[in-house]
């Protein structure tokens, strides 16, 4: 069996119990070395096969896959954060299929998540945000068209950007024009939940200029809306006024 196993944002507690057990229980385990802590590898037993993707072909991964399951090892696929998002999985298990080789995907923590805990925010509140757009800016791998980020931003939703800090001018542009103002609030948190995670906090007027002071051009999640600060209605769920199935009103 093969497992592709979300690690989770950095901290290496916050993979789950699940994918622990299983990274204690492999034979073999392919990890993408440029993204996931080497503190996970601590867990695997002495005598585990270990590859490095990050030198890998997509090819030279499966072949490691296919020939382990004939050997009746188990083996684990160590992604960063939350396999289903940004994971290139789809094309791994397609490969399996066409083998009629059995595998699992095992959820983890995203990093989207892990950068909105880190600056105490919540994407949906409300009157403001009951929908989170998850979206990166084209670059050498380009965008399906009317994904681009000028378009998204016009929807005003809670927006969390992958894989685009080393390109944040185009991105502070392309947000300014979809929502009409550089007066928007943004978050920028690098390497959430490790060690060295760092946070700056802005407007698309000033983010930019941050995000350079400090070097960042890499591992950070941009993330942008007025959920980030400003005034929200309460929630209706524990509004007193407010009846439910589980509690009457006053």
């Amino acid at each position: 069996m093969i497992s592709f196993v979300g690690a989770g944002p950095g901290n290496v507690d916050l993979i789950t119990i699940r994918g622990r057990r299983l990274l204690e229980q492999a034979d073999v385990v392919i990890y993408a070395g440029s993204l996931v802590s080497n503190e996970h590898l601590d867990f695997c037993k002495d005598n585990c096969q270990i590859y490095n993707s990050a030198s890998m072909t997509l090819e030279e991964v499966i072949d490691v896959m296919i020939e382990s399951v004939y050997k009746g090892l188990k083996v684990v696929r160590l992604h960063t954060g939350d396999p289903t998002i940004y994971g290139a999985i789809r094309e791994q298990m397609d490969f399996l299929d066409a083998k009629a080789i059995g595998y699992e995907v095992v959820p983890g923590v995203s990093s989207f998540t892990a950068a909105c805990a880190s600056i105490k925010k919540e994407f949906t509140l409300p009157s403001i945000s009951q929908t989170v757009i998850l979206t990166r800016i084209e670059g050498r791998t380009p965008v399906p068209e009317g994904e681009d980020l000028e378009e998204l931003a016009k929807h005003r939703a809670s927006m969390a950007i992958f894989l685009s800090v080393q390109d944040i001018d185009r991105v502070v542009e392309k947000l300014a024009k979809g929502y009409g103002s550089y007066d928007i609030p943004v978050a920028v948190v690098y390497k959430a939940t490790w060690d060295d995670e760092e946070t700056l906090f802005g407007t698309l007027r000033d983010i930019g200029d941050k995000i350079k002071s400090k070097g960042i051009n890499k591992m950070a999640q941009i993330l942008v809306g007025n959920f980030i600060e400003g005034d929200y209605e309460r929630s209706k769920l524990y509004d007193p006024n407010f009846t439910h199935k589980f509690r009457g009103g006053k």
